[in-house]
């Protein structure tokens, strides 16, 4: 506590260090630190410096929210942002998005409503529903089969996924949940073989996702069985390997290859400040640099880190990122959400999606 500024307006960056989803954590950071270099190079927050305080969000869900509950009532933090599974955001909503804004980066299942909680990233009606409808319609799947990590985010998308199968002229043939650090895949892939499933709907985290694409091509189901993923990253295509890729489609607001002059601005500032061989970029890490764009323009917006104000004025907030231009509605940052398809070790965007 000795080293808090109080004159700075102090964010805890919520992100994983450790666990699956640890994988895509050097990225997160990285993207956030660039996003609050930009902000202080433009005249900070409420014209202070804004600083980031590193919390690791990998950790089990009540750790983190008490870690970041005692920054918050010992003054440390006015804010909070980052990457992190749902399980750690119902853990902490509660405690600190009355007193601090909470910005959440990481998609999701949908649903949070908590005051002073706001959330960058895609939602399964605008990301999943029109990803599933593209798929059967240009690749005639019809016979889903969901494999996912076994918390709140993927039980929840695959209820909404069930719902969209139908609406697409199909059904979700079986369901699987697994704990998160799973290695062993061969029970599943029997199951996805012996129902003729047409596609997975992968709901996997990091490396968990990463050790299934290469099951999932050691047992040569990718020769007739796509996969689509709403979780899915450059850096975790990187780690599955070019054998481990085929068939694979992911949904999200970014990819590192979009054409745009937004992205390619960012790539530019990206590789100038942590240099050519940083960690790739991504929709999961590039989504903490929305985050803290995002909460300082909450911030500023509003004119105070009230949170009721911030809340208030938060509608009218918009601005422009590597995502293109983005503005709030119902506590949702609003943006393009696209469907890409893995080349094995990139991705290439074959459609901009419509919910």
């Amino acid at each position: 506590m000795s080293i808090v500024d109080r004159a700075a307006v102090n964010v805890a960056l919520v992100y994983p260090m450790c666990g699956p989803a640890g994988i895509f954590g050097p990225t997160c950071e990285m993207c956030a630190r660039l996003a609050a270099e930009e902000v202080n190079e433009a005249g900070g927050v409420l014209g202070r410096e804004l600083r980031l305080w590193p919390v690791d969000g990998g950790a089990p869900p009540e750790r983190v929210a008490a870690e970041v509950e005692a920054l918050v009532h010992m003054g440390a933090v006015d804010g909070v942002t980052g990457w992190h599974i749902s399980s750690v955001r119902q853990a902490l909503a509660p405690r600190i998005a009355h007193l601090v804004p909470y910005v959440y980066t990481a998609l999701y299942e949908g649903g949070e409503r908590t005051e002073g909680v706001f959330m960058t990233s895609e939602t399964p009606a605008d990301q999943l529903f029109p990803a599933m409808r593209l798929l059967a319609r240009e690749r005639s799947v019809r016979r889903w089969y969901v494999v996912g990590n076994d918390y709140v985010w993927p039980r929840r998308t695959a209820r909404q996924a069930r719902r969209y199968a139908v609406g697409c002229g199909g059904r979700v043939v079986g369901e699987t949940y697994l704990p998160l650090g799973t290695h062993d895949y061969r029970d599943v892939l029997r199951r996805v073989e012996q129902t003729g499933a047409d596609a997975v709907v992968m709901l996997l985290v990091g490396s968990d996702a990463v050790r299934f694409n290469r099951a999932f091509a050691r047992s040569n189901l990718d020769a007739r069985c796509l996969r689509l993923s709403t979780l899915m990253d450059e850096n975790m295509l990187l780690a599955s390997g070019a054998r481990a890729t085929a068939g694979l489609y992911s949904t999200a607001g970014f990819f590192a290859g979009l054409v745009t002059r937004e992205n390619l601005d960012f790539h530019g500032r990206y590789a100038r400040r942590f240099g050519v061989e940083a960690p790739p970029l991504g929709s999961l890490g590039e989504s903490c640099y929305e985050g803290v764009r995002l909460l300082a323009a909450l911030i500023g917006r509003a004119g105070t880190l009230d949170v009721r104000a911030i809340g208030a004025s938060a509608e009218s907030v918009s601005y422009e990122g590597p995502r293109g231009r983005l503005w709030m509605r119902d506590r949702h940052l609003r943006q393009r959400i696209y469907l890409a398809e893995a080349d094995a070790l990139d991705f290439t965007v074959v459609a901009e999606l419509t919910s």
